[in-house]
């Protein structure tokens, strides 16, 4: 069979399940003036304890259901759902499996796909089995894009997606998610699926379902989280509506933070850190920092010690008013498992082998002690709000909150590409979403 027959029977085999959203998108409250005339309306696949659901749902998302498969994660959302969190009073979580979804059902309930695909497959503490892995959910995530037609979507992963030995899967993942039609049939693998998908973009043949996609690796640090946590985000906008997207720049820097440190002290200052406790200036430092320019690097990194600020001790008595902020013992320090420093960002917050978080989830405190974050700062790290609950246990807590994606990124997100949308649905307030 020709290549161009392949697809045709590709195409033929989905046109029977595709549908069209039967309502103008971007037309919604076209006449109100003071309100965005763009309405979000999003499904949410693996989400997780919520943390891209609640961050987009800030920038104005409105999630119309949220699936996940796993229980303790459901049991966090709707524990947080019955203490009245407001901002999800109104969310609807389904625990199933993403497998037995029929979009169908949601073609008028939803314009966007969010979600967070499983990464075990390509985190750099995994396997690495990628497409063998039967953890690899991105699948699920393409055939929601082609059975729900969605303006756009928002998807995030781990950094070792983009791990050279995994190029070609990527690059296979962003085709599906271009072509989401050219599916892959039964009994062919993927790199005979990928071929088809490579001769089909670089062709001028017949068009249908087709997204412009575009992926970068972000530092979380770089947008005001208090990490250094590095995670890809794939975005995509249906081909007709002409986006002209492009990520948000960054708003943090490390250089201005040095500058913050080491140069007008302002760090120290805000802090209120006596002089003689603060680090001196390595020489080697001192002129660069005469030639940063606040103008130039933005806002300073954010530290652990701004994220946890205003927590008391977790093993004095005023730490109970604080939910989650119980302290644990046990942690120990040796190579290869050092905490993060305190006036620098934390190191990555991480789910851990088995939900046993590693040296990553330690802090190292200025008078020598070395400790576990207890899951309150960890939350807050993750810029999670205060009155986010996580009712489980403190290993299934620091699971759910390695996993997460941190409120804040998600925000930054969802705020630049509904702003965005916004825009454009001014400049084309005819456009017909069928």
């Amino acid at each position: 069979m020709s290549v161009t027959s392949e697809i045709k029977h590709a195409r033929e085999c989905v046109m029977t399940e595709s549908i069209k959203a039967p309502y103008d998108a971007l037309n919604e409250n076209i006449n109100q003036k003071h309100e965005p005339v763009f309405s979000v309306k999003s499904l949410e696949l693996f989400s997780g304890a919520g943390g891209l659901a609640l961050g987009l749902h800030q920038a104005g998302f409105s999630p119309t259901a949220l699936f996940e498969w796993d229980k303790d994660s459901c049991d966090t959302i709707n524990k947080n759902i019955a203490n009245g969190f407001k901002e999800m009073s109104d969310w609807q979580v389904i625990r199933t499996d993403v497998r037995l979804i029929k979009y169908t059902e949601y073609a008028s309930d939803a314009n966007f796909v969010t979600g967070g695909p499983p990464c075990q497959p390509f985190s750099l503490g995994g396997k690495h089995k990628a497409y063998e892995d039967s953890r690899d959910m991105f699948s699920e995530a393409v055939r929601a894009v082609r059975e729900l037609r969605p303006l756009g979507f928002i998807f995030e992963n781990v950094k070792g997606l983009t791990r050279q030995s995994f190029s070609s899967y990527f690059n296979y993942l962003l085709l599906q998610l271009s072509y989401p039609e050219i599916i892959n049939r039964t009994g062919m693998n993927w790199e005979d699926h990928l071929r088809i998908l490579e001769e089909y973009h670089t062709s001028s043949g017949e068009t249908g379902l087709e997204y412009n996609v575009v992926s970068r690796l972000v530092n979380a640090a770089d947008y005001g989280v208090p990490q250094r946590r590095h995670r890809v985000f794939i975005i995509g906008f249906r081909k007709d509506l002409d986006a002209r997207w492009s990520f948000p720049e960054p708003t943090h820097s490390r250089e201005a933070l040095l500058r913050a440190k080491n140069g007008d002290n302002s760090y120290w200052d805000e802090h209120r850190v006596a002089k003689i406790n603060r680090p001196k200036i390595p020489r080697t430092e001192e002129r660069n920092i005469q030639l940063f320019d606040k103008l130039i690097y933005g806002e300073r990194w954010r530290t652990v010690r701004d994220a946890i600020k205003g927590l008391p001790d977790p093993k004095s008595d005023n730490a109970k008013q604080f939910l989650n902020h119980e302290y644990r013992d046990g942690a120990r320090s040796y190579v290869g498992h050092r905490g993060s420093l305190l006036d620098e960002p934390s190191k990555t917050i991480k789910a851990g082998a088995h939900g046993v978080p590693g040296g990553e989830n330690t802090l190292t405190l200025g008078d020598g002690e070395f400790r576990y974050y207890t899951v309150r700062e960890s939350a807050r790290i993750q810029t999670f709000p205060d009155n986010y609950q996580f009712p489980g246990s403190w290993s299934e807590s620091m699971r759910q909150i390695g996993n997460a994606v941190p409120v804040r990124l998600a925000y930054v997100i969802g705020d630049s590409v509904i702003k965005h949308l916004d825009k454009l649905a001014r400049e084309k307030p005819k456009y017909n979403n069928d």
